[in-house]
């Protein structure tokens, strides 16, 4: 099968290509189902000629029961072809999309809201379908079976068929007028369905706030109208659909009428047989099938190249290269640092300014180093540096001697442990979520984490034990941070980064989760980024950012001598000068 030449039909074509092979037998199948659909008449012809001339009908009628039969049998196979074929190319497309976000750079994922890309996954592959299976060849199949009933009309009688041919020509220019206003709308409808499935799991995200800011109506009257310009457009579709239909039906039946009108008078001037009209009349109700199939399948195929092309737009996100851009040199002797940036500076976007600015800065391969500053100041974009979630536009950064340049992301990010501010939960089971980070880990392992973070008791208390499907509202904020942080620490990674992974808990589960801290950094490099001074203030070194830059290191007690940001922010938390933490509301 030949690759189209039209940049739309291309887009579609790379997605039926892997299957040009079954699309090839499906095409077969339909052309000689519809071969066996073209001969009824003219064996129907056979039979009446038959009867007229008082001749057996053993022959005719054994070669109707034969197309039937055969003609099911080859339909029957085709249906099942193109319906396992459209399919395949779902999935096909469902795979690549969800490989092709999970390896993509963060930066171009969380640029988009995730429900357009859940809606890219969900709806728009389905309108794929049918238009990279059956559609296509839909097309062909009905052009070459217009084109044959056509031809076989001609064979009986070329007056009627010139009757015929004004008629068809006549649907065509109004089906070539009013396609493309139909697509237009179906693809506006589509466009305003990604938006709502982008705003809707946001909002659902966010339903607490809602409520309590008494948006309910509000946030689902924005939500409402996307729906409501969606089914505008649909509607539109519909009329247009309904008219270039009625018009197609209008301009068949009309035809029809006057076949019957002039047949009848070329019969009775003795210038066609009664058969031959009859037969005629066969393929000019069965002209309807080949019309309705090629509009159908243009409206299928419109549909689905505007889906395509969203698909695909999807392979335009940035991936992560698994090739490390420079070759990689000796490590560092043990004892070096385990982190280093040298003049590290990085922004979010080629025209965006730096988040942060010729940062110098040393993890030592062993100890707890706290980094704060004011909001804004860059500790996030610190992190997302450290775990290549950004990359750096000047400076270098090494792992233990070796630059991130010689080394890929994985490389990387099997060397460190993340717990993240909002501790998503990811879907699954209380063990799933252990698992995530380190599958092979032992029942012991699960045992000894859940206790250092004070979680053991909760989850013996649990019917289900490990086993317990978790939600975001079947444990509460400071559980899910726990789950965390042993998910973190079962890994035993060499550096473990916490983003204020104290922010929820009650005052003694912190001093837990902070003798637990303590006891890590004594084997390797844990990196507090903190918002709370508590959670840090006994680290072994106290990094201080403003604007994008490394304003001050040290410890509590000098950076309190020698920083006026640092007794600040200690102030604003109400930690007394002497290192001891304020009560814990």
């Amino acid at each position: 099968m030949s690759v189209p030449k039209f940049p739309r039909l291309r887009v579609l074509w790379s997605f039926a290509r892997p299957h040009k092979g079954r699309l090839a037998i499906g095409l077969l199948l339909a052309l000689v189902g519809s071969g066996l659909s073209l001969a009824t008449p003219m064996v129907t012809k056979w039979v009446l000629d038959s009867l007229g001339a008082s001749a057996s009908l053993d022959g005719p009628v054994a070669a109707l029961l034969v197309l039937l039969l055969i003609g099911a049998a080859i339909w029957s196979c085709q249906w099942i072809l193109l319906g396992a074929l459209g399919e395949r190319v779902v999935l096909d497309a469902r795979e690549a999309m969800v490989r092709r976000l999970f390896r993509a750079k963060v930066s171009e994922v969380t640029r988009r809201p995730t429900g357009e890309f859940v809606t890219r996954v969900t709806s728009d592959t389905v309108l794929l379908r049918e238009a990279a299976s059956s559609s296509v060849i839909g097309l062909i199949n009905g052009v070459i079976m217009l084109i044959g009933t056509l031809v076989l009309m001609g064979v009986l009688d070329l007056v009627l068929l010139g009757t015929t041919v004004a008629a068809v020509l006549v649907v065509g220019v109004l089906f070539a007028v009013l396609m493309p206003a139909i697509a237009k709308a179906q693809e506006q409808a589509q466009e305003h369905v990604g938006r709502l499935g982008g705003v809707l799991e946001s909002a659902l995200r966010a339903i607490r706030t809602i409520k309590v800011s008494r948006a309910e109506d509000r946030q689902a009257d924005r939500i409402i109208a996307d729906a409501r310009a969606s089914t505008r457009h649909s509607v539109l579709a519909v009329r247009r659909e309904a008219i270039a239909w009625t018009l197609a039906w209008a301009g068949i039946q009309l035809a029809i009428i006057l076949i019957l009108g002039i047949g009848a008078w070329r019969v009775g001037a003795g210038l066609l047989e009664v058969s031959s009209l009859i037969a005629f009349l066969l393929y000019a109700f069965a002209l309807m099938e080949p019309v309705t199939e090629l509009s159908q399948n243009i409206t299928a195929l419109q549909s689905g190249i505007a889906a395509a092309e969203r698909i695909r737009a999807v392979d335009d996100l940035e991936l992560e290269s698994d090739v490390p851009v420079t070759r990689q040199e000796g490590a560092a002797a043990s004892g070096g640092p385990i982190l280093e940036l040298r003049q590290v500076s990085a922004a979010y976007g080629p025209d965006a300014e730096p988040a942060v600015r010729g940062v110098d800065l040393v993890i030592p391969r062993r100890g707890h180093t706290a980094i704060v500053g004011p909001s804004g100041a860059g500790k996030t974009t610190l992190f997302s540096l450290l775990l290549r979630f950004l990359e750096p536009q000047r400076g270098e950064i090494l792992l233990d001697g070796v630059p991130y340049t010689g080394l890929t992301h994985e490389q990387v990010r099997e060397r460190l442990a993340y717990v993240e501010q909002d501790t998503p939960i990811v879907p699954g089971t209380i063990r799933d979520n252990l698992f995530f980070s380190h599958p092979d880990a032992t029942e012991e392992e699960l045992r000894r984490v859940l206790s250092e973070v004070r979680l053991a008791d909760m989850v013996d208390r649990l019917g289900d034990g490990l086993d317990t499907a978790l939600s975001s509202t079947s444990v509460s904020g400071g559980q899910r941070q726990r789950i965390a942080l042993a998910r973190a620490l079962l890994r035993t990674p060499d550096v473990l980064l916490l983003d204020e992974a104290t922010a929820q808990l009650d005052g003694l589960t912190e001093a837990a989760v902070q003798e637990c801290i303590r006891s890590r950094a004594k084997a390797g490099a844990v990196v507090t980024v903190a918002h709370r001074l508590s959670t840090v203030i006994d680290a072994d070194l106290i990094v201080v950012m403003e604007d994008g830059r490394v304003r001050a290191q040290g410890t509590h007690e000098e950076l309190l001598e020698s920083d006026e940001l640092y007794r600040r922010l200690v102030e604003a938390l109400r930690i007394a000068s002497q290192g001891v933490p304020a009560a814990v509301a």
